[in-house]
This record gives C-alpha cells, sequence and structure tokens, in this order.
C-alpha cells in the first residue's frame, strides 16, 4: 500500500508540474507566436517586455517535471527519449534560440530583424514539438521488453503534427488573452481582435483532435465510448470556458480572457489524462510498471517537499512585483 500511495504522490507531483509548465510558459511562447504579426516595432517591444520578468522563471516547471520523471519512473525515460530523440531536441532547440533572443535583441540595432525571427520561430518550433510529442503519447510506443522498438521518425505522422498545430493555436490563444491583461492602447486593441478567430481554430483544431484521438489507440476508444463517465464531462467544462473567453472578449474584459482560457487548457490536460491512465508508456505500461523503488521515490519526496513551496513562493512573488500595464516608456530592459 505505500507503494501504491508514492507512485500515487509522484504522479500527481508529475502531473502538476507539466500542467503548472503549459499554463506558464504557454503565454511567453505564444507571445512569440504571435510576434511577427505585431502591429509594429514598438509594439513588439512591448510584447517582450510583458514576458521578460517571468519567461525564464517559467521554465523552472520544466525541469522540475523533467527531474522528477527521471528519479520517479525511469522506464519512461529509457523508452520515451529513444522515441523522441528528435522532437525533444527540436523542442530544446527552439528554447535556446528564444532565451537567447530575449537578451541580444534589446542591443542589436541593425540585426534586430534577426533576434526578431528567432523569437519567434524559436517558439513556434517549440510549441509545435511540445503539441507532437503529446500527440505521440496519445497514439502509444512500440516496445518489447521494456525496451523502444520502433523507428526514430514514428512519432511523426499525421496525428501528431494536428496536434502539434493545435498547440501552437492554443498558445498563440494564451499569448493574446495575456497581452489583453498587461497591455493597452493600440495593442491591446489588437489582442482583442486576434483572440476570437484564435479562440475559434483552437476549437475547431481541438474538436478534429477529440474526434480522431478515439481511433487512435483501442484502449482509449472502449474508455471514450464504454460509458458516460468524467472524460465526457471535461469537455463540456472546456467548451464552458471557450464561451466565458468568447463573452469577455465581446465586453472587454481584461482579466476573465486570460483566466478562462488556462481553464480550457486544464480540463483538455485533465481529459487527456483521464483518457490514459494509468498508463504512462502507452499503450503497455502503467505508472506502477515505470515507477523506481519505494525508497528512491520517498528520498526524493523529502526534497520536493521543500522545493515545490519556494518555487511557488517566489513565481508568485515575481508576479506581484512585475503587475499592472506594460508602456513602452517602462520596462525589464
Amino acid at each position: 500500500m505505500e507503494t501504491l500511495d508514492l507512485v500515487l504522490v509522484w504522479s500527481f507531483i508529475i502531473g502538476f508540474g507539466v500542467i503548472m509548465y503549459v499554463l506558464m510558459d504557454g503565454f511567453d511562447l505564444g507571445v512569440g507566436i504571435l510576434f511577427p504579426f505585431a502591429p509594429d516595432e514598438e509594439s513588439r517591444d512591448i510584447m517582450m517586455n510583458s514576458v521578460a520578468p517571468v519567461w525564464d522563471g517559467n521554465e523552472t516547471w520544466l525541469v522540475l517535471g523533467g527531474a522528477g520523471l527521471l528519479a520517479a519512473f525511469p522506464l519512461v525515460y529509457s523508452i520515451l527519449l529513444p522515441a523522441l530523440y528528435i522532437g525533444v531536441f527540436l523542442l530544446l532547440a527552439g528554447l535556446i534560440f528564444r532565451g537567447v533572443a530575449f537578451e541580444f535583441r534589446f542591443k542589436a540595432r541593425t540585426s534586430r530583424y534577426l533576434w526578431n525571427w528567432a523569437f519567434a520561430g524559436g517558439s513556434t518550433l517549440a510549441a509545435f514539438a511540445q503539441g507532437a510529442v503529446v500527440g505521440a503519447y496519445v497514439q502509444g510506443f512500440e516496445t518489447a521488453g521494456r525496451i523502444y522498438t520502433g523507428g526514430a521518425l514514428d512519432w511523426l505522422t499525421p496525428f501528431t503534427v494536428l496536434t502539434g498545430l493545435g498547440l501552437l493555436a492554443g498558445y498563440a490563444l494564451l499569448g493574446s488573452t495575456w497581452l489583453i491583461l498587461k497591455t493597452q492602447g493600440h495593442l491591446q486593441d489588437w489582442a482583442y481582435k486576434i483572440t476570437t478567430p484564435l479562440l475559434i481554430a483552437v476549437l475547431v483544431v481541438f474538436g478534429i483532435i477529440g474526434i480522431w484521438t478515439p481511433f487512435v489507440e483501442e484502449a482509449v476508444r472502449e474508455r471514450w465510448f464504454s460509458n458516460l463517465t468524467i472524460i465526457w464531462i471535461l469537455p463540456a467544462l472546456t467548451l464552458v470556458c471557450a464561451f466565458l473567453v468568447f463573452r469577455a472578449v465581446r465586453n472587454r474584459t481584461e482579466g476573465t480572457p486570460f483566466v478562462a482560457t488556462m481553464g480550457l487548457f486544464i480540463f483538455t490536460y485533465l481529459a487527456l489524462l483521464v483518457s490514459r491512465w494509468p498508463y504512462v508508456v502507452p499503450p503497455s505500461y502503467t505508472v506502477y510498471d515505470a515507477a523506481s523503488a519505494p525508497e528512491s521515490q520517498l528520498f526524493l519526496l523529502i526534497g520536493v517537499v521543500f522545493v515545490v513551496p519556494v518555487v511557488l513562493a517566489y513565481t508568485a512573488w515575481t508576479y506581484w512585483v512585475f503587475r499592472g500595464k506594460v508602456r513602452a516608456d517602462q520596462g525589464y530592459h
């Protein structure tokens, strides 16, 4: 029973770390995706300044989730990394280009346009790679004897391309609602203008993915259509959040679109988890199969108990310090 409890605790910790990363880093990736379409160069300065104080702290959750996954569920690493080497490489390459662009763009003069493209391209590449990796997780992995036996490009299929595009649209929606919250004037008007089309795009792509997902893998199909469970309630709550975004944009409310978009992501994420639980390496291995020794999980849990509150505290403090609107004449740099 103790082992089962530790496995469940670590499943919650990893799941919490992943959704925190998606929400926190999602909106600043979304700002980068929207970067080439901004009204003017001054708007791009404001967009980058709106996320400059928080973007690197947001990625703490990626480190926490990745390190925790390696320590608590080592089988996941031994199978998923060989299956997703190229996708993970593209993800990290995108994050590197984006991170470098933050510092160099504000120093550059004649080469600023290059760093604009580095910021936008890195954000777009990272977001698409994340979505494709999620799609690969949904469709499952070919294994034998706890070893990945598929090819290097098995993760890249029409379904994973669609999930990559879906996350691109979703992050762009997070970015536009963040700009509504943090900016004013003509940039905020532009963010209001693009939010509804982005919301429609997200709903269309997510709807196609939702219809397609049950047919990707038999276990998912059985769970979706066996009976009326929470897995059908979560998409309904996602639609409620989408309606709240639409209504808030029409009423030009500033905070509600961003909060409702986060809710849209949370319920979609929960639906994904429910459809796959307890498989962490689908379709063969559950969280119990992939777990490390109970002694290792307990030892690591002691550290996490101290680390996670610290991360939450400094994240909250950062957002509090840099609260309010961002203007062209005031910025992080």
